[in-house]
C-alpha cells in the first residue's frame, strides 16, 4: 500500500510552486504527523510515484531534510527517519527553554511595534485555528510564533541556534498537543505570552516562555520513551 492508499493521508500531487519546496513541506509534514515514523525506512520509489516528481528535487529535498535533523541519510542503504531518544529531546528542550527565554526578555526590550503586532497577529490566527481545532495548521503558526520572537530578539547566534534546534524539535512539539488537556494547556501558556509582549513585560514573557518549553517534555515524554523501547 502506498501512503496515497493509506486512510486519511494527507498526501497530494505537486504542482506550481518549486518542486524541491513543496516535497520538503510534504514529507516533513508526513514526518510531522507520523505517517513516516521514527526509525522508518523511507520508500523512495513510492513517495517519487505519490508525489508525481522526479528523483531529483525528491533526493534533494531529502538532504534539506537530513540538514534538518529530521531523516539520516545513509549512503547505499537509503534514508530513514531520524530516531531522537529521550535524553537527546530532554536536552534540546532544555536548552530551548533557556533560549526562548531570553529571547522573551530581549525581544520585550528591542523588538519594534511592526514586529510586536506581527507576533500578536500570529497569536490571534493561532486562536481561530485552535478554535477550529485545525492542529497541523495550528502547529504551523506556533513554529513561526517562535522563529520570530526569536528574531525579534535581535541576536543572530540566538536566532540561528533556536531555528536550528527547532528544526529537529518539529514532530516532538507537533505530538506535545495531542491531547486535547495538553493542547489547552499550552494554548493557555501563549495567551500568557501574547499579554507580556502587548506590554513588554520581559521578565514575565522570560519566565513563561521557559515554563511552556518545560511543559512540553512533561507533555511528550511518555511518547518519546516508548517510542526508544
Amino acid at each position: 500500500m502506498t501512503l496515497r492508499e493509506a486512510p486519511q493521508s494527507p498526501i497530494h500531487t505537486i504542482s506550481k510552486r518549486s518542486l524541491h519546496d513543496q516535497a520538503v513541506e510534504q514529507i516533513r509534514d508526513l514526518i510531522i504527523e507520523g505517517y513516516l515514523e521514527p526509525g522508518q525506512r523511507i520508500d523512495e520509489a513510492a513517495l517519487i510515484a505519490d508525489l508525481g516528481i522526479s528523483r531529483t528535487p525528491f533526493r534533494e529535498a531529502l538532504r534539506t531534510l537530513a540538514a534538518e535533523g529530521l531523516i539520516e541519510i545513509r549512503p547505499s542503504r537509503g534514508s530513514v527517519v531520524r530516531k531522537l531518544s529521550a535524553e537527546e529531546v530532554k536536552s534540546m528542550l532544555e536548552l530551548q527553554a533557556h533560549l526562548e527565554s531570553l529571547a522573551g526578555r530581549l525581544a520585550c526590550e528591542r523588538a519594534t511595534d511592526a514586529q510586536i503586532a506581527e507576533l500578536l497577529d500570529i497569536h490571534d490566527r493561532m486562536i481561530v485555528l485552535y478554535e477550529a481545532r485545525d492542529r497541523l495548521r495550528y502547529y504551523k503558526l506556533n513554529q513561526a510564533f517562535h522563529t520570530q520572537l526569536a528574531e525579534a530578539a535581535g541576536n543572530s547566534a540566538l536566532t540561528e541556534t533556536q531555528r536550528s534546534l527547532q528544526a529537529r524539535l518539529k514532530r516532538i512539539r507537533f505530538i506535545g498537543n495531542r491531547q486535547p488537556d495538553f493542547w489547552e494547556a499550552a494554548v493557555r501558556e501563549h495567551t500568557e505570552m501574547a499579554n507580556a509582549l502587548r506590554e513588554r513585560d520581559g521578565k514575565r514573557l522570560a519566565e513563561t516562555m521557559a515554563r511552556h518549553l518545560t511543559n512540553t517534555w512533561d507533555r511528550v515524554r511518555n511518547v518519546v520513551n516508548s517510542e526508544g523501547r
